[in-house]
């Protein structure tokens, strides 16, 4: 095998090529004899990763995101030194710390003063230096009063706590993390985004592997998603999040959905921003037009046309419908255009399905419901935190 070539200047880490076989059983041996008689019927060559390749610059925070089995973890573990790759090179510059999975390296049978100076020392830590930075350990994870237990008895939140507090004080170049920031409680979880954010002041580089897409979003410089073992995007970790969730999307509501007698049938539905283009994209605060355009199969007097909004976990976000907001259609026999005005959007992020409706207006006769029937995103330019845009104005009085 080749050696792997120099890390380029700027670069804290960079793999490149990898793949990653493993050996899946479809069914377990139940004796030696019928491990080697049965071997080569029962199993086959699985590919967690094929044709890898990141580059993660010096300083820089990366984030690895995907669905359950797309191959983050196992990257993750590649770029440890915990697993080899069965294709391709990695070559990193610098003492790395890794946080991959709760309670690894600790011995059970040891109290949590002994595993941490084991954790150290595999961490790359002399004596001497664990002496200095023990107390700190200790202090960060809130175990003063447990420290001499076996961590046998411990809960998976002091497991993890102990775990991030060894990984973060062996003063790392580069810290992977896997998921720890999306566990424990709420002050744990701060605790840990502080640490993050002081290491990104350091100039250290992190890489980590979480499913909450919005942290992504909001502390990576850069991202990747995998699937099925395979980059998916790449790049800047708004787009890269923005393509995350169009895929989840993609499962949760992937095709219309309709029903209803059909006297009245929704012909289309068409989303147009307040300048007239096309309102599959929008700002936040920006208006935009819900245009239904319905067809009528027998005249039906006064019917009620509704939308309804669904974020990225298909749960309705705002509903309205033409009875609500006292509007009366009289009984057609051709078509209608009903336009929803919706003045301004408030969401601050993200992409979300259009419902459209039309029922009787006593609501006990569905004419027609297409779900699902079209989509806009809110993409946010200013990176503004939270959910919801309020339009704010602010002066300043002397007194």
């Amino acid at each position: 095998m080749s050696a792997a070539p120099a890390i380029r200047p700027g670069y804290a880490i960079e793999a490149t090529g990898i793949g990653k076989k493993f050996r899946r059983f479809h069914e377990r041996p139940t004796s030696v004899k019928q491990r080697f008689l049965r071997a080569r019927t029962t199993s086959e060559d699985f590919w967690a990763l094929r044709d890898v390749d990141i580059a993660v610059k010096e300083g820089g925070t990366f984030g690895l995101i995907g669905p359950n089995g797309s191959g983050k973890s196992t990257l993750l573990k590649i770029i440890g030194g915990i697993l080899r790759p069965s294709t391709g090179h990695v070559v990193s510059r610098g003492r790395i710390a890794a946080l991959l999975e709760l309670g690894a390296g600790f011995h059970p049978e040891l109290t949590g003063r002994e595993n941490v100076y084991l954790n150290a020392s595999i961490l790359g830590l002399s004596r001497a230096e664990t002496d200095g930075a023990f107390d700190e350990i200790v202090a960060f994870a809130e175990l003063e009063d447990f420290i001499d237990n076996q961590v046998k008895f411990y809960s998976s939140g002091m497991f993890v706590r102990l775990g991030f507090a060894v990984a973060v004080h062996v003063d790392p170049a580069v810290l992977l993390v896997d998921e720890v920031l999306a566990v424990g409680d709420e002050a744990f979880q701060r605790r840990c985004l502080d640490r993050v954010r002081q290491f990104q002041h350091e100039g250290r580089t992190i890489v980590f592997v979480t499913h909450v897409a919005d942290l992504v979003r909001q502390i990576c410089d850069e991202a990747v998603m995998l699937d099925h073992g395979r980059i998916q995007a790449s790049g800047d970790p708004e787009e890269v999040v923005r393509e995350f969730r169009r895929e989840n999307l993609r499962h949760i509501m992937p095709l219309v959905r309709e029903e209803g007698t059909r006297e009245l049938e929704i012909a289309s539905v068409e989303l147009i921003s307040g300048d007239g283009t096309s309102g599959e994209s929008i700002a936040p605060g920006e208006e935009l037009i819900i245009q239904v355009e319905l067809r009528a199969q027998s005249p039906v007097d006064n019917p009620s046309v509704g939308i309804a909004l669904h974020d990225h976990e298909n749960r309705t976000v705002f509903g309205t419908n033409t009875g609500i907001l006292g509007t009366h259609i009289e009984a057609f026999d051709d078509k209608r255009r009903v336009r929803f005005h919706l003045r301004p959007v408030p969401m601050v992020r993200g992409r979300y399905w259009v419902t459209a409706a039309v029922h009787s207006r006593d609501e006990t006769r569905v004419y027609h419901v297409q779900e699902q029937a079209a989509s806009f995103e809110v993409i946010n330019q200013g990176h503004d935190p939270g959910e919801v845009f309020i339009p704010t104005t602010v002066d300043v009085e002397e007194l």
